[in-house]
């Protein structure tokens, strides 16, 4: 369950740090932050930076248990 709870903390978390560094013209390296247009919208985002922050929410929600 915690799972799930932890997955829009990463995206949340993924897009602020990918919007940091993307806007400022970095890739992030490992990070591998692009810019995906949707309709008419750019959006900074990075899967790499997605999963690392989703582990990292839910290993937090593990040990508040």
């Amino acid at each position: 369950m915690e799972f799930f709870k932890a997955a829009p903390l990463g995206a949340i978390l993924t897009f602020v740090v990918a919007l940091l560094i993307g806007t400022q013209g970095s890739k992030g390296g490992w990070l591998a932050i692009y810019r995906a247009e949707i309709y008419q919208y750019d959006i900074w985002w990075s899967w790499p930076l997605f999963f690392a922050a989703t582990a990292l929410a839910w290993g937090i929600m593990m040990l508040q248990r």
